[in-house]
Parts: structure tokens; C-alpha cells; sequence
């Protein structure tokens, strides 16, 4: 591709001014109208006409009955595969659940839920939504919703989804068998909107000054989301955020940049696109006071970050705002617009590469129709050892850019972290696996908080994290569960994952019990538990004074 022209900017020589609205789950959304007016439908005459008169044909003389929309969307699939891998194909049914995930909330009965064994048990009742106000509990079994079975064997979350989801105002008549309970229980729930929340957690960590933040992804509220819970912490004496951006996807840019331009002052660009159409480039630009301009940052990723995620590390890397901690990230830096069609389907279409302040892109390379290479890209990192040993990142020296302090950063593939933190892998066991397979662990805490939840809850929060441990005889059950259900106990492997095990066990019965978080949408009791030996984390306090200096050279 041609070099764009450069142009001049306070701290940065950038390329071609640029950006857009929002961007959805691994891409930037564009409204289908972006492109305007302009008739397209001349250059494609041919090839289209081909298409349907292959389909007329069939529909209309071949020999067996044959569902001509799915062999539709199938070409459509197919043919898509020949180019990049992020342009997709979704129909609708896929496309208003992905939406759903990312709009402010979706029409349920306002529970998160687990299979086990195949049957759906409450894990718990969401905060203010319609199964808490029946009187729902954690740990209930549902054991069907409108006289369908949620029993069955090879029960699916989409089959779930679809009996427990609808349109705000409806009924939904569950039967419910609880524990220590005789029968069956009814209860009938009005379907409600439901808030989907985008933070995980906010909290002041022990030392009094550090704010905790963790984000799983940019939805419609995560900005809103976050400017009310850092303005919280800075009242409890927040001096300093650690961002955790781990895991986090992408979602809607928009939220995204706007939560950059909080931490960055002046008015430089955050990120910029670039494309074949010049309609198709945008930029947008920090414009306002923020409220935290001051303080150190240290950001937290991995190679699960990606998006609108790398966006945001990126960006405070760039401006020598924040110390970025963990694993490179995934590298996905195209932008997509999705166009819905006719039949509510849609069509997200890669049309511009987005780039950050310093002029690098985050997009790794990829090859027109090579999906699957692209798609493994993540396990050839693992077995050249980058996950665990920093030197085998390898970065392309000739996409070599610099930070506004003076500092090298890499394009061409991700975020590479300026303080590389390896994979902790001590814990892993094909036994642990197996109770993990076997939703064990989560079960496990759901009986023990039945059992012990009033002594729980006279403990309190701050004494339980401090000295409640999960005893051997707590571990014994847990395994003689596993047991019951086939899991053979291997006593070396068990050794290896222990400590994993009780933390774990700890946190989900902390999240089970304490619910004052859960409020605003949070599961800081879980984190607060879960992070006392996260790896990734004591690196980052132990470097605060590296992201403190950043901004003072």
C-alpha cells in the first residue's frame, strides 16, 4: 500500500487525519449509511447474477428438496474466507445476540446460570432483576421454563438463552427444585430489561492508593461505567489506577477513546483509520478535561487483548501515559462496518486498518484467505516460547516508532508490553481440567454458602478475606464430588492445583455471599480474593515507580 502522506501534530508526525464512531467486538462499527448514496450494484452485475441464477437452478431443478437460504449463506461464507480474516458473515439470529452483548442490556429473567450435569443451576439471582425480587436463590436447579425441559442431555447456553430470554413484560413459569426442599417449586417471572455491565471490578487495593479497575469489554455503558467508579475511588483516595484489560475483546471504540481521554491530556489524536475510500477515514482527538490527567497508570494485557483494548493500551503507551505490564496482545487492528442486509442478516466488511498516535498499526500480518494460519497464530506464539520467555517476541525491526517521551514501540502486531510477565502454568493438571469440566469448584462453593451462609455473613467481607481459608476437610468433599461423578482422583495432580483450588473455591464463595459490589454491576469481592497472588499484578505495584517517571522526563 502507498505511503499516506504525513502531517504534523504537537507530539507526533501522524499520517492521514482519521477515525470512527465505535467499534463492535473485534472491529469498528460504522453505520451501514457511511457509505452513503453511490449505487455499487453496476461493478457487480456479473458476478451476482451468476450467483443467483446457480441458486434459481437449483431451487427449481434439482433433484432432492434443498433449504436454498442456507446454501446461500453458505456461499456467502465460503466466499468471504478468500478475504481478510475479520470480515464475517453473521445471520440474524447471530447478529442480535452479539448486538445484545454490547447494547445497555437485554430482556431476560435476570440470572447468571451454570450447566451442571446437565441441568441449570442459578449461580446467582442478578442484583434488582425479577428472579431476586420472586425470591430466587443461588444454587436453585431450574428444571424448566414454560413447560420445556432444561434437563435434557447436551443442554446447550443457546437452548437456555432462548427459554429464559423475550421480550420485556412476558411470563416465564419456572419450576424450581431447591435444596432441602420436598418437590418442585413454581414461580412465574415477568421478563425485565437486564443491565449488562462491563466492569468486573473497582476497588482501593490494601495500600490505600491504589485504584483496581478491570474491564471485560467496551460496551454501550462502560464509559459511563467507569467515569462513575473512578470519580468513587478518587474519593476513597485513589492516587494511582492499575487497568486490567486482560481478556478484554474490543467492543464499541467510541466508549474506548473516551475513557483514554480521562487519563491523557491535550488535545493530540487517540487513533486515526486509514483506507481505500477516503470517506472511510476519521480521526479522533482528546478534547477535554480529564479526571485522571495526573497520577501513574499501569495497564495490564495479554495476548487475549485486543481491539478497541489494544487501542487503549496503545494510545497511554504512546503518550508515555501508562507502563504497559503482561503479554503482547492478540494484534487486531482492521476496522469493520457492519451493513445489515435485507433479511436483518449482516455483513461486517473490512474497509480501513486503524492506526495509534505514534503512526503504528496494531494489526498483525495475515494473508487474503489464509484464516486458519491467522486464526493459530496464538498456539505458534506458545510453541515458540513466547509466553513465557520475553526474548522470543519478535518484533519487526522495521516497524520500529516512538513514543512521545522518545521511547521504542513496535507496529505490525499487537501491543508489545514494556514489562513482560510470563503465563503462570505451576497450578495447571489434567485432574483440576476435570473438575473444571465438570463445573465441580463452582457447585462445590454454591453448597457450602447454603450450608454456612449465616456464620458467613456475621464474619463479614474484610475478616473472611483475611482469615478464612479453605480447609482440607472442605477439599476432601470437594473431591469426593468429583468422585461421585467419575472423576478419578490422582493425588500429585491434586497437590499441583491445591493452592489454585482454594483460591478459587474462597472467591466463588466470596462472590456468592457478598453482594454490596454486585450493585453496581461489580464482582469485587471475587477480584479482591483472586488478586491477593495474581503474578501479573505484583509486577505491576512493584513498578508503579516506572510509570510514575514515564510522564517526568
Amino acid at each position: 500500500m502507498e505511503e499516506p502522506k504525513k502531517i504534523n501534530n504537537s507530539k507526533f508526525a501522524v499520517r492521514v487525519p482519521i477515525i470512527i464512531a465505535i467499534t463492535l467486538a473485534a472491529g469498528i462499527q460504522i453505520g451501514a449509511t457511511f457509505f452513503g448514496k453511490k449505487d455499487f450494484a453496476g461493478d457487480v452485475t456479473k458476478s451476482s447474477s451468476k450467483f443467483k441464477e446457480i441458486l434459481t437452478y437449483i431451487e427449481r431443478s434439482y433433484v432432492d428438496e434443498v433449504d436454498t437460504d442456507s446454501l446461500a449463506d453458505y456461499g456467502i461464507t465460503k466466499m468471504l474466507e478468500k478475504l481478510d480474516p475479520h470480515t464475517v458473515y453473521l445471520p440474524k439470529e447471530e447478529s442480535e445476540f452479539e448486538m445484545s452483548q454490547l447494547q445497555n442490556g437485554f430482556d431476560g429473567i435476570g440470572v447468571e446460570f451454570s450447566i451442571f450435569k446437565d441441568t441449570v443451576y442459578v449461580v446467582t439471582p442478578l442484583s434488582g432483576g425479577p428472579s431476586e425480587l420472586v425470591g430466587i436463590q443461588s444454587g436453585d436447579a431450574i428444571i424448566s421454563a414454560n413447560g420445556v425441559s432444561l434437563t435434557e442431555k447436551d443442554l446447550s447456553n443457546n437452548t437456555v438463552f432462548t427459554n429464559l430470554r423475550g421480550k420485556r413484560g412476558t411470563e416465564v413459569n419456572l419450576k424450581i427444585k431447591r435444596r432441602n426442599y420436598p418437590g418442585l417449586l413454581d414461580f412465574k417471572v415477568i421478563r425485565d430489561k437486564i443491565p449488562t455491565f462491563s466492569l468486573d471490578a473497582a476497588y482501593i487495593m490494601p495500600d490505600g492508593i491504589t485504584g483496581y479497575v478491570k474491564i471485560n469489554r467496551f460496551s454501550e455503558t462502560t464509559y459511563d461505567e467507569f467515569y462513575d467508579n473512578l470519580k468513587d475511588l478518587k474519593g476513597k483516595g485513589m492516587k494511582r489506577l492499575l487497568l486490567d484489560l486482560r481478556g478484554n475483546p474490543g467492543g464499541y471504540l467510541e466508549r474506548a477513546t473516551a475513557i483514554v481521554d480521562e487519563m491523557v491530556g491535550g488535545k493530540g489524536v487517540i487513533v486515526y483509520t486509514d483506507g481505500k475510500d477516503d470517506r472511510n477515514d476519521r480521526r479522533i482527538n482528546a478534547g477535554h478535561k480529564g479526571i485522571f490527567e495526573e497520577g501513574p497508570i499501569v495497564v495490564l494485557v495479554d495476548e487475549g487483548s485486543a481491539s478497541a483494548s489494544e487501542i487503549v493500551s496503545g494510545s497511554l503507551q504512546d503518550y508515555d501515559r501508562a507502563l504497559v505490564v503482561g503479554r503482547r496482545t492478540f494484534g487486531k487492528g482492521l476496522v469493520q462496518a457492519p451493513i445489515t442486509l435485507s433479511d436483518g442478516s449482516e455483513l461486517r466488511l473490512t474497509i480501513s486498518r486503524y492506526y495509534i498516535p505514534s503512526g503504528r498499526s496494531i494489526q498483525k500480518p495475515y494473508q487474503l484467505g489464509h484464516i486458519e494460519e491467522y486464526m493459530d497464530e496464538l498456539d505458534e506464539r506458545g510453541k515458540n516460547g513466547e509466553y513465557m520467555i520475553a526474548d522470543s517476541i519478535k518484533n519487526n525491526p522495521k516497524m520500529q516508532f516512538k513514543t512521545s517521551g522518545g521511547r521504542t514501540v513496535y507496529g505490525g502486531g499487537g501491543i508489545t508490553p514494556d514489562i513482560f510477565v510470563p503465563r503462570d502454568t505451576t497450578y495447571f493438571s489434567r485432574y483440576l481440567m476435570e473438575l473444571y469440566g465438570q463445573n465441580i469448584l463452582r457447585e462445590y462453593a454454591l453448597e457450602y454458602v447454603t450450608n454456612h451462609k449465616s456464620e458467613l455473613e456475621k464474619m463479614g467481607f474484610a475478616k473472611y478475606l483475611k482469615t478464612f481459608n479453605v480447609s482440607d476437610a472442605m477439599l476432601k468433599n470437594l473431591t469426593g464430588m468429583g468422585t461421585k461423578l467419575g472423576i478419578v482422583y490422582r493425588d500429585k495432580e491434586f497437590q499441583r492445583s491445591k493452592a489454585y483450588i482454594q483460591e478459587q473455591i474462597k472467591a466463588l464463595i466470596a462472590r456468592t455471599v457478598w453482594k454490596e459490589s454486585a450493585k453496581k454491576g461489580l464482582n469485587n469481592e471475587y477480584f479482591e480474593v483472586v488478586n491477593q497472588d495474581d503474578l501479573m499484578i505484583k509486577t505491576a505495584l512493584n513498578n508503579f515507580s516506572k510509570a510514575d517517571a514515564l510522564g517526568k522526563k
